[in-house]
């Protein structure tokens, strides 16, 4: 085989799994859009069932239960069920909690039909990226990666969008608009489309050749190895097989005993741990996910009409989008420590200059508005907050925990941190409508304070991992 044959063999072959891990990335699509789309429907479920702060917290926040314990399982089930099952089992939990939310009698269904889709994504969440890991070729593994987290914000702009469009076709999120169904109730039902998309192209993937050789299916793997890598050599093919095997010889069974350190304080924990573990709780504390699920009703409520919040909503998904692509492009030029130090500083600033906006407002619950020029000022910071954050900590902490832990408690300490994350998650969502009762100064005014602990946490606790081999990473 000549330097021309290769090259063009390793084309084939990155144009073939290219396709096959974006398949595999609609994951992370509905991962973004299930979590999101309910941004444009809580004022109208709020007021359809007359529910208070604490019940529609909960209503929108109790996904992510069902989110953390689908995490925390799918392992375990793509082991015994393959990858491509898995990600088909996300599917229809996706597409029955879709249909489940929209066609609600009361707020306790919503609440289960959403912790059902919360499983689907938890489950997408961890299998994604984990078959896309298991199919790519080394040199392009880091940019096939990085789809599912490009893809979760095209989900999180989508949904917005299809509110948006939703809403303003009907003449507001509460008005019927098809069959009779109101607009926020389609908000829900619009997401059958993309989770039954996602199924129907999985059926198309091939299964990972790491999961089939665990099972002795060596000739499908062999199979599948020729196609993701374009291996025309026999000898080279069963050199990969054996290298697979091998490798899944030399592994054993994680458990939690793992993370203890036996020399340590009674907490127990090994230090790198606990830092992957506060990483993935200030990525929550910090706030950000009160923006992408409550900022049409946060607009709406200082006196943008409801059309004008949702635009704004999609404008500030659209900067989330285009700002992952600024981060994918920077993270192994410039680092991940020095990104996350600017985002921390950068979100520190435009949290506090939203809560001295919302402590100029007047009024109080319907009637609170901000006096020009606050309103826009606070516009402004909002979106320069979700920037810092789209450059630093939204993908530099996903980053960072799938590369810090050494290898003999990688799988086992990322998923106790990605559990951390949906908890945390759980935690700042469902508390944000009682804290903007009490005020909305208070609420950005702690997401400000917890901002600035980041910024001391990342200086004084987190390595740079730039450039290090997986294999020199210490507990």
């Amino acid at each position: 085989m000549n330097a021309v044959d290769i090259v063009e063999g390793e084309g084939r072959a990155t144009a073939r799994v290219v396709l096959i891990a974006a398949a595999a990335a609609l994951g992370g699509f509905l991962f973004g859009f299930d979590t999101a789309v309910i941004n444009g429907a809580v004022d109208a479920v709020r007021g359809s069932f007359g529910l208070g702060a604490g019940r529609i917290g909960f209503a929108v926040s109790c996904a992510l239960l069902g989110s953390a314990l689908g995490a925390w399982y799918a392992g375990p089930l793509a082991d015994r069920w393959g990858r491509v099952r898995t990600m088909q089992v996300a599917a229809a939990f996706l597409a029955l909690s879709a249909l489940g939310s929209g066609l609600v009698a009361g707020v306790w269904d919503l609440v289960l039909w959403r912790l059902v889709g919360g499983v689907g994504v938890g489950m997408a969440s961890v299998i994604a990226p984990t078959y896309i890991a298991e199919v790519s070729p080394a040199q392009v593994r880091g940019r096939l990666g990085s789809l599912q987290q490009l893809a979760i914000v095209l989900g999180i702009f989508a949904a917005l969008l299809s509110d948006a469009w939703l809403a303003s076709s009907a003449g507001g999120a509460s008005q019927p608009l098809w069959l009779g169904l109101a607009a926020w109730r389609w908000m829900f039902l619009v997401a059958v489309l993309p989770a039954l998309i996602y199924g129907s192209l999985v059926l198309g993937v091939p299964e990972s050749p790491r999961h089939l050789v665990a099972k002795g299916r060596m000739d499908e793997a062999k199979v599948v190895l020729r196609q993701v890598l374009d291996l025309r050599d026999e000898g080279a093919l069963d050199r990969k097989l054996a290298d697979i095997a091998q490798s899944l010889r030399s592994e054993y069974r994680q458990g939690l005993r793992d993370l203890r350190d036996l020399r340590g304080p009674v907490a127990g924990l090994l230090p790198v741990v606990w830092v992957g573990i506060l990483l993935s709780v200030f990525q929550q504390f910090v706030g950000i996910n009160v923006i992408f699920y409550y900022s049409s009703t946060l607009w709406h409520s200082v006196g943008f009409s409801e059309s004008d919040a949702f635009t704004i909503s999609v404008v500030t998904s659209v900067v989330n989008v285009l700002v992952t692509l600024v981060a994918i492009a920077l993270v192994d030029r410039v680092g991940r420590k020095p990104l996350l130090l600017v985002g921390s500083a950068g979100m520190a600033v435009t949290l506090g200059l939203m809560a001295w906006c919302f402590s100029q407002a007047s009024g109080s619950g319907a009637a609170l508005s901000l006096p020009a020029p606050w309103g826009m000022v606070a516009l402004v910071a909002a979106n320069a907050y979700v920037v810092f954050f789209g450059l630093s900590w939204g993908p530099m902490v996903w980053v960072l925990l799938g590369e810090m832990f050494p290898n003999r408690i990688r799988a086992v300490a990322l998923a106790v941190a990605a559990a951390a994350q949906w908890v945390a998650n759980f935690v700042i969502t469902s508390t944000f409508p009682a804290l903007s009762e009490a005020g909305l100064s208070l609420a950005y005014g702690l997401y400000a304070l917890f901002a600035l602990i980041s910024l001391v946490f990342v200086a004084k606790a987190v390595r740079e991992t730039k450039g290090m081999e997986l294999e020199e990473m210490q507990s």
